[in-house]
């Protein structure tokens, strides 16, 4: 019987799921599986059920197609676990242990699985950029992080704060107001319709920053003849930059 490992990434965008075999003839990663569907965070934080009717049926396609018959350690790299995530912390492994058989179950911030998936067991500094972005550094003696704070309070340089960046400016193109930019506001209508009706469009959403974010793309496209959009790009690097010096 084939025994193997199930991988998951949890960020503000959907899931990413990784099955493989480890150890001595292991053959890494075998199969992977993406849901664009991000987990609903309440008041619980992190929702274990949700998670939950997400990754399962993607496990059980995955065994199916790669032919690990037993999952039997999982582990979870999940946006938002240090302050979000004692639901999960309190379900997830008995939940994994009844549905998969699953014998061990390892819990951590998806900073601290990139920061390991960058630089293994050394000292440096990791910056995690998508639809959110936390950076982290060790000396491996102390551990440090910056931003992390979600889209509302911070992520500054993110794929949800460059949209959530762009989208500002096509408003105040709308408006007429100083630093708008058409080209902007021309995608922004594109995307979304109306700009008079963008707000009840982004702000009833669960999933609100994936929506900041999609928008990110348009702004790259833009920024090669926009300098406005140029200007959102520049600012997220000096972000990003602040970040990683911090840490």
């Amino acid at each position: 019987m084939s025994v193997g490992f199930l991988a998951v990434d949890s960020g503000g965008s959907g899931l990413r799921v990784v099955v493989g075999t480890a150890g001595d003839g292991g053959r890494g990663p075998l199969g992977r599986r993406v849901s664009g569907e991000p987990v609903r965070t309440g008041a619980r934080g992190i929702d274990p059920g949700h998670l939950l009717a997400q990754l399962l049926p993607m496990a059980a396609a995955l065994t199916a197609e790669t032919g690990v018959a037993r999952l039997d350690t999982v582990s979870v790299g999940a946006a938002g676990m240090a302050t979000l995530g004692d639901a999960l912390r309190a379900e997830l492994p008995g939940a994994l242990a009844r549905e998969l058989g699953t014998r061990r179950v390892a819990l951590a911030a998806d900073a601290v699985t990139a920061y390991v998936g960058a630089l293994g067991p050394r000292s440096g500094a990791v910056v995690a950029a998508g639809t959110g972005l936390i950076a982290t550094g060790t000396d491996l003696t102390r551990w440090r992080r910056a931003d992390g704070w979600g889209h509302l309070l911070g992520d500054c340089g993110s794929g949800a704060w460059i949209g959530r960046a762009g989208l500002e400016a096509a408003l105040r193109a709308h408006d007429g107001r100083e630093g708008g930019s058409a080209p902007l506001l021309a995608l922004a209508e594109e995307r979304f319709g109306p700009a008079s009706g963008l707000p009840g469009r982004v702000y009833p959403r669960s999933d609100r920053p994936a929506v900041l974010a999609s928008f990110a793309p348009d702004v790259a496209a833009c920024a090669a003849g926009d300098p406005v959009a140029a200007g959102v790009l520049r600012t997220a690097a000096r972000h990003i930059a602040d970040s990683a010096a911090a840490v």
